[in-house]
């Protein structure tokens, strides 16, 4: 029985919310990259075959190359059927797509669809996709009503985004979708930051996912967070965002800033070369006692030291230039789980009184 592929001409979540997998038939290394969120990477081509096709086409007959390609992508989707879709009932609904909506997704779409599924294709495949993404994240002018959480080093601000998570409030974690703390201390071990087009994959759903007639709390950043760059559309809110500020006193940040980069301590070499790179170049003197420091385990002392003589006169640099309205000032005497406990319920308070004051935009992203 003949059964038609549904052409789908948009990547507007809308559109895509109708299936039951979106289904990414591009390589691993590909699909790596970056996809569309949610996606299952079912390959058609491995990284291997899609470059032996590729060398194939160019090198020696078009023809050989698409002979080959047909073969293996008829193996792979075999397997796909007998292993990732062996479960699939007769309601199943899909939605496939390439790099471009050419024949690796035709030829996933044409057989799932033979099976009797009904089976949607992206046209245009990830370039369409990644239009969408760039549209939205570039040049169009997003909704939300952003605040910022300032605060100079070391004052919780990415644990208290999470607390204040819990109370309701609506939150964006840019750190987080960075994979990244956002400072020159900031690499997560184990976790590499995503490429820039994954991250603002991830950064669109998230803000898809926000109610843009609510305010949402965001950590104060620069412009890049680590390697990845805060795309136009968002800074922009940033730029204009009240604010909310915090400050605690340097021995307790110092504490904390201990305990959540503990990690750091306690690989002497990594610590060592990040002491190097510190900007504005610590002079010999100087790098030499914070080595003498981090030698003796006196790592509080360290840290009071790095926000003392860096980080905290460039905060107050920044804030001296800084224009934005402030929503209101939280002193927090502690860093421990009650105190923070307290200044989450303290920001979740200053966000309800401002909510109808917080200017509103027209377009949604």
């Amino acid at each position: 029985m003949q059964v038609d592929v549904e052409v789908i001409e948009t990547a507007e979540a809308a559109a895509l919310a109708g299936f039951d997998m979106v289904i990414d038939v591009r390589s691993p290394a590909e699909f790596a990259e970056d996809h569309v969120p949610g996606a299952v990477n079912l390959p058609v081509l491995s990284d291997a075959e899609r470059a032996e096709v590729g060398t194939i086409y160019v090198q020696e007959s078009r023809f050989r190359a698409r002979r080959i390609g047909a073969a293996l992508i008829a193996r792979n989707v075999a397997r796909h059927l007998e292993t990732a879709l062996a479960e699939k009932d007769g309601a199943f609904r899909p939605l496939i797509y390439c790099w471009r909506g050419g024949q690796r997704s035709h030829a996933m779409a044409t057989i799932l669809s033979q099976v009797g599924w009904r089976t949607g294709l992206l046209k245009g495949g990830y370039k369409t996709y990644r239009r969408h993404v760039s549209a939205a994240l570039y040049d169009a002018e997003a909704p939300h009503r952003l605040v910022l959480l300032e605060s100079p080093t070391g004052c919780a601000k990415t644990e208290l985004l999470g607390l204040v998570a819990g109370l309701g409030v609506q939150t964006l974690d840019l750190e987080g979708l960075a994979a990244h703390r956002g400072s020159l201390f900031g690499a997560i071990p184990g976790a590499a930051q995503p490429s820039q087009k994954m991250f603002e994959s991830r950064l669109l759903s998230a803000l898809q996912a926000l109610d843009p007639a609510r305010p949402v709390l965001v950590e104060s950043e620069s412009s890049k967070i680590g390697e990845r760059m805060i795309p136009p559309a968002l800074w922009r809110l940033m730029e204009a965002a009240p604010r909310i500020t915090l400050s605690a006193p340097l021995e307790a940040r110092a504490r904390y800033l201990v305990s959540a980069y503990r990690e750091i301590t306690e690989d002497p070499a990594a610590l060592d070369d990040i002491l190097a790179r510190v900007p504005d170049r610590p002079g010999a003197k100087r790098l030499a006692e914070w080595r003498a420091l981090a030698a003796a385990g006196a790592f509080e002392a360290l840290a009071a030291a790095l926000m003392e003589l860096h980080y905290d006169p460039a905060y107050r640099r920044s804030s001296r230039r800084d224009e934005r309205p402030q929503l209101g000032a939280i002193a927090l005497d502690r860093l421990d789980p009650a105190g923070l406990q307290q200044a989450a319920a303290q920001i979740s308070s200053l966000l309800v009184d401002a909510a109808e004051r917080l200017p509103r935009a027209a377009v949604r992203a």
